[in-house]
């Protein structure tokens, strides 16, 4: 999957427009054989759910979810404690 988003930036950053996504990033790491799979993303709100997108780059990215992720686990939202962004980038969220 990571080859078809690197490879279809121009339409994976379109698509987040749509979603209201400013920051999306993919992590793997390969533990005692099992790979896994960690998302960090930062998002405004009413964004475009990606199953409700007609891009074909999310339709990919959805049969990749089915295909490899494990439904019974539940993502979890944290907390920032710390937060460090400089103040010009600050200022292009609250603009939105």
């Amino acid at each position: 999957m990571d080859e078809i988003l690197n490879d279809h930036m121009k339409e994976v950053l379109l698509t987040l427009e749509d979603e209201k996504m400013y920051v999306e990033t993919i992590f793997r790491e390969i533990l005692d054989g099992q790979e896994y799979l960690y998302w960090y993303s930062i998002q405004g709100d009413a964004g475009q759910d990606v199953e409700e997108s007609d891009h074909w780059v999310d339709k990919k990215h959805l049969e990749f979810w089915e295909e490899c992720i494990d439904p019974t686990f539940r993502p979890v939202d944290l907390n920032p404690e710390v937060v460090m962004i400089p103040e010009r980038i600050k200022e292009s969220f609250r603009a939105d």
